[in-house]
C-alpha cells in the first residue's frame, strides 16, 4: 500500500508539516526504519526520530522545528496504530466449519462462525456469529463463545463458561480450570468441587497461557474492556471491572474485587478476599494485603503510597553510607574512652 503524506494527515485528523506529495510506503520503529517508511516519535525520542532514516514521522500536536517531514496529532501512538491497521493485509479467513472438526451433540454453531481444523466444539456449546475457532481449540459443554470473538490455538474455554462479543483469547489460555480449594484434616488435602464457571464480558482480550479459575459456586467475571497479559492468573470467584489492565505475571488470589480501571504492572500479586478501588494503578512487584481505596497510586510491599515508596528506595540507598559513619563513631568513642588520641 501506497499513500501520500497529506492523504494520511486528512485520514487522521492531523496537521500536516512538510512535503504532502511525499509516498509513505510502509510503517517501522525509529531503529529498523527506511526511506518510504513513517513512524511516529513521543518524548524522549524525538531526537533519534530526527536521525534516522524515515521519510516522515507522527509527532505530538507541541512539536515545533521538526526536521522531517511531519503529521501532528494529538496521540501519535494511537494513530500509528489506526495505520497499522490501513498499511497491514487482512487474513483471509474462510467462513465454515472444517471436516475435520470435532462437533459434539446439540451444538449450536452460526453459519457466520469459523470452525478450523481439530478444533474440538464439545456437547451443548453456542459458536455465535463472526467467532473464529482455531485449530486445537477445545470449546467445553454448554460453554458459549460471542460474536466476533477469536479463540487462538491451543486456547481452552470450559464446560458452562461464557465468552462475549469481540473478545480475543490467545493461545495456551484456559477459561474456566478449577479453582484451586481444598479442605485439609489429618494432613490430607481434600478437593472442593468447583461448579461455578467464569462469565468474560465483552471486548476482552486475554493474552497467552492465562489461567482464569471457574469458581467454586457463582461467577468469576471479567469486565468488559479488561485487557489482560500473558500468563496472568485470575483465581476462583475473582470479580474484575471494566477496562483493567493486568500485566504479565500478575496473580489475583481468590474472591478479590477489583474496580474499573485498575491498571496492575508485572508481577503484582494480591492475597484473597479484598476490595481494590477503581481508577487506580500498582506498580510492577506490588504486594496489596488489604482493602484498597479509589484512586490509589500504590507500590511496594506492604504495599504504600508511590511517593511513599520512592522516599523509603532514596533512604535506602543510604544505608550504606550510615552504616560507615555509624562505625566509624563507634570506633572514635571506643578511642576516646580508652583515653587515647583519635588519628
Amino acid at each position: 500500500m501506497e499513500k501520500t503524506l497529506k492523504e494520511i494527515a486528512e485520514l487522521l485528523g492531523g496537521t500536516l508539516a512538510g512535503d504532502g506529495a511525499l509516498k509513505v510506503s510502509g510503517l517501522a520503529n525509529i531503529s529498523g526504519a527506511r526511506a518510504g517508511d513513517l513512524i511516529f516519535a513521543v518524548p524522549p525520542h524525538l531526537d533519534a526520530a530526527k536521525s534516522c532514516a524515515a521519510s516522515a514521522v507522527l509527532v505530538p500536536l507541541d512539536t515545533e522545528n521538526f526536521p522531517k517531514p511531519a503529521v501532528k496529532v494529538a496521540d501519535p501512538r494511537a494513530a500509528f496504530a489506526t495505520l497499522l491497521e490501513l498499511f497491514t493485509p487482512k487474513f483471509e479467513i474462510p467462513v465454515g466449519i472444517s471436516p475435520k472438526a470435532h462437533l459434539g451433540k446439540d451444538v449450536k454453531i452460526s453459519p457466520a462462525a469459523t470452525v478450523m481444523p481439530f478444533a474440538v466444539i464439545d456437547d451443548g456449546a453456542e459458536i455465535q456469529s463472526g467467532a473464529i475457532i482455531y485449530p486445537h481449540v477445545y470449546i467445553g459443554q454448554h460453554a458459549t463463545i460471542g460474536e466476533d470473538t477469536i479463540v487462538y490455538s491451543s486456547a481452552t474455554v470450559r464446560e458452562f463458561c461464557k465468552v462475549g462479543k469481540r473478545c480475543v483469547i490467545h493461545s495456551s489460555a484456559v477459561i474456566g480450570s478449577d479453582g484451586f480449594g481444598f479442605t485439609t484434616a489429618d494432613g490430607v488435602h481434600t478437593k472442593v468441587p468447583q461448579v461455578g464457571n467464569v462469565i468474560i464480558e465483552d471486548d476482552v482480550e486475554i493474552g497467552a497461557h492465562v489461567g482464569v479459575d471457574r469458581a467454586t459456586v457463582g461467577s468469576t467475571i471479567i469486565g468488559h474492556g479488561t485487557k489482560i497479559d500473558n500468563l496472568v492468573h485470575i483465581a476462583h470467584n475473582c470479580k474484575i471491572g471494566a477496562n483493567c489492565l493486568i500485566v504479565a505475571q500478575t496473580g489475583i488470589s481468590g474472591s478479590t474485587t477489583v474496580g474499573d480501571n485498575v491498571t496492575f504492572g508485572g508481577q503484582v500479586g494480591t492475597v484473597g478476599h479484598i476490595h481494590i478501588g477503581g481508577n487506580s494503578v500498582y506498580a510492577a512487584r506490588s504486594g496489596i494485603s488489604k482493602n484498597m481505596p479509589e484512586g490509589f497510586f500504590g507500590a511496594g510491599f506492604p504495599i504504600q503510597s508511590h511517593s511513599e515508596w520512592l522516599r523509603n528506595q532514596a533512604a535506602m540507598r543510604k544505608v550504606p553510607e550510615l552504616l560507615e559513619r555509624i562505625n566509624r563513631l563507634e570506633r572514635e568513642l571506643e578511642i576516646k574512652n580508652r583515653g587515647e588520641k583519635i588519628l
